[in-house]
């Protein structure tokens, strides 16, 4: 109905300026101007049938019809009215129109009162006027939205996999309801609460989770929200934001995104009047200022807590800060369960099963695996989701979605398939690594290849050993080409496998103290962004020398593992053969199949696998020079697992 009645107005006001226009410019037949010597000699020579006299103007009618128009002159002519009744003129004498000073006034103001209505309503359109809550006074508003207790629907029982952030907010929950527990034993409400956590991990639904069971007034707002285009809007709106809050004590304000008003003040360069460091002041004086705000709670969010300031941190103003980790093979299984109960499924679903092979997903991720299954079961019309539409649906989000259109020559699709198994079986020979999850030479996402190692259990830091044991196998793709290809023969695909190794190894010496020879100290300083708050100038605090000596190092790691990797391949030449021909002819290879062939034995075929597909898979031909190097210059294969995350 506001979009109808804007609409509306809009459509009226057009509708007048049009008609004023055609009024003023319209092309109807007007007289013809005469002089008043020739209407004398046309009333002569009795050419005039009537006149009309109104004041100096006068119209008349010809006896041929004709309209004409005249002005009487200044100094009276007495004989003319004797001349026009002799000549039979039928006279018609009217008084001179009186406009009234009123009229006058509204003709020559209307214009401007227009333009100035246009004006105003676009400015009311700009600043989101619509429902009564803008305009162009009222830009300095709030924005939060006030959520009754009928409007939320989310509880604690919605919210799995993080028991401990919950556990901390499940007290804001009792002081709410029972604030007199707690002040009995001189307890204070918590000012405020600082969710922290990576992108996906539940803390929105946290958020509102507090609202569905505290019963409370719930003020909703973004961090974007705050900052306008004008000067001193935001500061504005924190007022009026905490002026409602008190109207509603006791009460919840939930900001959300908190770092696009709460970055560290001082950020940038060139100095100047930042108006985003405004609303910060005015959002810290609100929250612990001279003014006490009792009854009123806010909870705020964020994933990057390191760019916020420091006074917005201190006690008293967020209390608390309650973390929201990725969740563990418990909170995944408990998360897969809320999230499966709006889903069909088949008997062979296992969500324990789906946790344990799917470390390292958030609350998101989980949610879009189980979105993803049930779209594929809808794709082959089925009326339930089963464990193979779970598998497919990781498969996609691990790995990226099939290309199976991509034409891929056999020499090309050969020398991936030697690259993949290459890292599959130095993975599988080094110590402490993730086990080989599944293998393939089907190109998804921007590989034209897969290797993937998926770890049996969550884990949280890294040996010597480990990460030495994924350089390993990082340069297994690598060395496998060379053999098979000779040194000549190498492919670019390697180049993200480089990469990720080369910075496992610079962070070893640099960073995480794990090379004996340059010891436990710090060579790299954590690169920060001036405009976060960091400093301009960096230090430089490593000598030539040192650079030199962590360069050498670095390199010796790198060698060390290089030779170690092509050594274990050496040793198994015939595997690499094998695992190589199982490419060629499955296209893809699981956990059980490469256990076969480590064991010397010819995979057995896939369950879904009947006939041969054929050397190249069914693509014929070559591709164009400018896909096959965009492939394989963002990463020709990929190798997901590991600290450095997916390529």
């Amino acid at each position: 109905m506001n979009d109808m009645a804007k609409n509306l107005v809009l459509w009226i006001i057009i509708a007048v300026v049009l008609l004023m226009v055609f009024t003023n410019f319209s092309t109807h037949t007007a007289p013809n101007n005469v002089s008043y010597t020739q209407f004398v000699h046309d009333v002569d020579a009795h050419n005039v049938r009537r006149v009309t006299m109104q004041g100096q103007t006068v119209i008349g009618e010809r006896t041929s019809g004709e309209t004409f128009r005249t002005v009487l002159p200044a100094v009276a002519d007495f004989d003319l009215i004797p001349r026009l009744l002799q000549g039979g003129v039928n006279v018609d004498v009217r008084e001179p129109e009186k406009q009234s000073i009123w009229a006058q006034l509204l003709m020559a103001t209307l214009p401007i009162l227009l333009i100035v209505a246009v004006f105003m309503f676009f400015m009311r359109q700009m600043q989101g006027g619509g429902g009564g809550r803008g305009g162009p006074m009222t830009f300095g508003k709030s924005r939060a939205r006030l959520l009754s207790e009928d409007q939320i629907k989310t509880t604690f029982a919605d919210v799995a996999g993080c028991d401990e952030a919950k556990e901390e907010v499940k007290e804001i929950v009792e002081f709410l309801r029972d604030p007199s527990k707690f002040q009995r034993l001189g307890g204070k409400i918590p000012r405020g609460v600082l969710m922290v956590g990576s992108p996906g991990t539940g803390k929105t639904l946290l958020a509102k989770a507090i609202a569905g069971e505290a019963k409370v007034p719930f003020f909703h707002i973004s961090g974007s929200d705050f900052v306008e285009m004008f000067v001193g809007v935001g500061a504005s709106r924190v007022r009026d934001m905490f002026e409602q809050a008190k109207k509603q004590s006791p009460c919840i304000v939930f900001i959300d995104e908190i770092d696009a008003v709460g970055r560290s003040r001082g950020a940038g360069l060139g100095g100047g009047h930042d108006e985003r460091e405004q609303t910060l002041n005015q959002l810290l004086v609100e929250m612990d200022g001279f003014e006490p705000n009792d009854g009123i709670i806010v909870i705020a969010a964020t994933n990057r807590p390191d760019v916020l300031d420091t006074a917005l941190l201190r006690p008293g103003r967020f209390d608390r800060q309650v973390v929201v980790p990725p969740p563990d093979i418990r909170g995944r299984e408990q998360i897969l369960r809320v999230h499966m109960r709006k889903v069909p499924l088949a008997d062979d679903v296992d969500p324990s099963l789906i946790a344990r092979g799917t470390p390292g997903f958030s609350g998101a991720d989980l949610a879009n695996l189980v979105n993803e299954a049930a779209l594929f079961a809808a794709r082959a019309n089925k009326r339930f989701v089963a464990m193979a539409e779970f598998e497919l649906a990781k498969d996609k989000i691990l790995m990226g979605a099939e290309r199976k259109s991509m034409v891929m020559s056999e020499k090309e699709k050969r020398n991936t398939a030697y690259h993949e198994a290459g890292h599959a079986i130095v993975g599988r020979l080094v110590p402490e690594h993730d086990p080989v999850y599944k293998v393939s030479v089907i190109p998804r996402g921007r590989a034209l290849g897969v290797t993937m190692f998926l770890p049996e259990v969550d884990r949280h830091s890294y040996s010597k050993r480990s990460l030495e044991s994924m350089i390993c196998s990082l340069f297994g793709g690598r060395i496998a080409e060379g053999l098979i290809l000779g040194f000549e023969g190498v492919t670019t695909g390697a180049s993200n496998d480089i990469q990720r190794a080369t910075q496992l190894a610079r962070n070893m010496v640099t960073k995480w103290g794990l090379s004996e020879k340059m010891g436990p100290l710090m060579y790299e300083e954590e690169e920060g962004e001036v405009f976060l708050g960091k400093q301009y100038t960096k230090s430089n605090v490593l000598s030539p020398d040192t650079a030199k000596l962590i360069d050498d190092e670095v390199k010796s790691i790198i060698d060390s593992c290089y030779q170690r990797a092509e050594q274990m391949l050496k040793d198994n030449m015939d595997k690499l053969h094998l695992m190589a021909d199982a490419l060629m002819l499955y296209e893809t290879i699981d956990s059980s199949q490469i256990s076969e062939i480590m064991e010397g034995k010819k995979p057995s075929p896939p369950k879904d696998w009947d006939t041969p597909k054929g050397g190249a898979g069914g693509n014929s031909g070559e591709p164009e020079e400018g896909e096959r190097t965009s492939a394989k210059e963002d990463g020709g294969d990929g190798v997901i697992g590991g600290p450095a995350g997916s390529h």
